[in-house]
Order: structure tokens, then sequence, then C-alpha cells
């Protein structure tokens, strides 16, 4: 095998180094496949390497087996547009990098602010076809995912319904282009820490009733939003409707974050025995509020596989459901549990 090493130096701006990546990559595949080269896998990373790095420390192809999630932590301000076209350039650039299941933040087209939700908000259809000139956001996704062959799950947006509610919902498309799933956050972020944060999401916000699940190739999944992690119940009840993963978008906060962001993530996985994936928006210096954001991927073990810090990035992680089994059947809890003194309805 051959190796080809792209190198830019510590004072080359992000962005510039990513477009650069991006030529060297396509430039590269096509003259390989010129040369009859047809086994390629070229996988741009933003990142450095250091002279003295070993191949060992580079990048490995995707195994056999194993599903490439990508927790796309972007940006989000006032222009829906500008919210838009950042979450498109996130999703190409996952989908370049070989993901099967991309996943975008709570409330990713809109501020995080009780006054913007019912002024951002869309009608979501059920269906594809049924998409209007009204709901940009949803029309955006369902493309987004049929173009480039994946399962989106679509953070979250603010809807409005025909009654004139509203809520903060997220939708999941297939690589065909079909809803298949929608989750409204069932529990609003109503918290009033003294000297730190106060927030009321009932102001504005309408809760939802479902617990939400969806089958893929790879195996089933569970999503719900951010404060929703909060509650175990509705984490067991995804994991009795068969999840192996449960994926929650969410925006914790510079209180709320450091203290129970990724604590809360491993033990929902611990809990389930499954693997969690949580999606935060970038932090936005300009923004009322502040989401911590360190998208994260923790396994059934309660081991973060990948994280990030708090500014825009992709975080990639590449798992096998099987692990999940695996986990299950070394710690059976689900078969020793007491229905007759406890039980989940």
């Amino acid at each position: 095998p051959k190796v080809w090493i792209f190198v830019t130096t510590r004072n080359t701006a992000l962005e510039t180094r990513r477009q650069m990546l991006s030529r060297f990559s396509r430039g590269l595949t096509r003259g390989l496949r010129k040369m009859r080269f047809n086994n390629i896998f070229v996988l741009p990373t933003v990142g450095f390497v250091s002279a003295a790095a070993s191949l060992d420390s580079l990048p490995e192809a995707k195994k056999q087996g194993t599903v490439r999630l990508a927790l796309c932590q972007i940006l989000c301000g006032e222009d829906k547009k500008v919210n838009i076209a950042n979450a498109g350039k996130a999703i190409s650039e996952a989908c370049s990098n070989g993901a099967d299941l991309v996943i975008l933040p709570e409330c990713w087209n809109s501020p995080y602010d009780t006054s913007c939700f019912p002024v951002y908000a869309e009608p979501i259809p059920s269906a594809a076809r049924e998409i209007s000139a009204e709901s940009p956001s949803t029309e955006f996704l369902v493309n987004a995912a049929r173009k480039n062959n994946i399962y989106l799950i679509g953070g979250s947006i603010p809807e409005k319904d025909s009654t004139g509610k509203v809520f903060n919902t997220c939708i999941v498309i297939n690589p065909e282009g079909d809803i298949i799933a929608k989750h409204r956050k069932v529990h609003l972020f109503d918290i009033d820490v003294p000297g730190k944060i106060t927030f009321k999401e009932s102001d504005t916000l309408s809760p939802g009733n479902t617990v939400t699940t969806f089958p893929t190739p790879f195996g089933v999944v569970g999503v719900a939003i951010c404060y929703d992690i909060r509650f175990p119940e509705l984490s067991m009840l995804m994991r009795r409707a068969g999840a192996s993963l449960l994926v929650y978008p969410g925006a914790f906060n510079m209180t709320t974050g450091p203290a129970h962001w990724e604590l809360l993530q491993r033990a929902r996985a611990v809990d389930n025995q499954c693997f969690v994936a949580a999606v935060s928006p970038a932090r936005n210096p300009s923004s009322s509020y502040q989401a911590w954001g360190h998208s994260t991927l923790v396994s059934p073990w309660g081991k973060v596989i990948a994280t990030t810090d708090h500014k825009s990035s992709i975080v990639y992680g590449d798992i096998d459901l099987s692990e999940v089994e695996s986990v299950r059947e070394g710690i059976p809890v689900s078969m020793q549990k007491r229905d007759d003194v406890y039980m989940l309805n």
C-alpha cells in the first residue's frame, strides 16, 4: 500500500486548509483512477501532523461492519439562510469523509431563544411530498439526505403546527429522502439556577408526547432532544423498543454543560448499554445563549469515543453495533430486573 500525506503549516487558516485539502483529495483520487488504482480511500482531515508522527497515528479507513457517524457542531446565528448554508457545508464535508449517519445540533436554524422560536418556526409535513415554500429547513434536510445518500438526523428546528402551537422538533430522513421519524421535545427546559441561569422554554414551546425510534440497516436508533437526556425513563423506553444507539441533539449552556453534559451521556450509555451521541451547536460569542459545545460520542461501556471543544467542528466515530449485544450479554441487567419490586410501564 502507498500513503500520500498532505501537510500544511499551523499558520495556515483553518478554512484555507480545508479548501486546499479538499482540492488535493479530489485531484489525487482522479489521478489514481486514471492509473487504474480503483480501491482508493481518501480521508481529508483537518489537523496537525508533526514531523515525527508515525503512520500508525493517521486516520484509518472505515472497517467492514462499522457505521460512521458524523456529529456536526455548527455555528448558528440570526440569519436562517446562512444557518442552512452552514449546515449544508457540514453535511457535504461529513459525506466526503464517508459518513453513513449525519447528525445536526439542536435549533440549528434559529437562535436558541424563547422569543425567536415562534418567529423562526416552520410547518413540518409528515411526508416529503407535502413540503411547501413555508418549510425551507425541512426541504433542505430532505434534499441533503437524498443527494448524499445518507441517514440524516436533522437536529431540531422550531415547528409550528396547524393550531399555532410551537414545538422543538427533530426529523429523520432516509437516503431516499423520506421522513421516517419525527420527535417533538418531550421535556421542556424550564430551569432557574440562582445567580447563574434562568430559562423557560414553556414560555413559547409546547411539549411532545411520543417515544421516538426508527429502524436502519445497521440497527434501531432512538432520538430525543437535549433536556430529554435527564430523564432515564425515556431512554429506557427507547432501549425497550430495540434501540442500540441513542441520539440527543442538544444545547447545554455554560452552567449545566461543564457539570452534566458528558456525565449524562455516559450515564445513559451505561444505563441502557448502548451507544450515545450528543450534538451541540458551536458556541457563538454574539449569542445571548452560550452553548457549551463539546459534541460527544460514547460507547456502551461508558467510554468517550470521540469529542471536541466549543468551536465549529465535525466529530467522527466508527461504531460496531455488535458491541452492544456483547456488553448486554456480559452484564445482563435487562434479564435481572425485579418486576415484583418495580416496573416501568
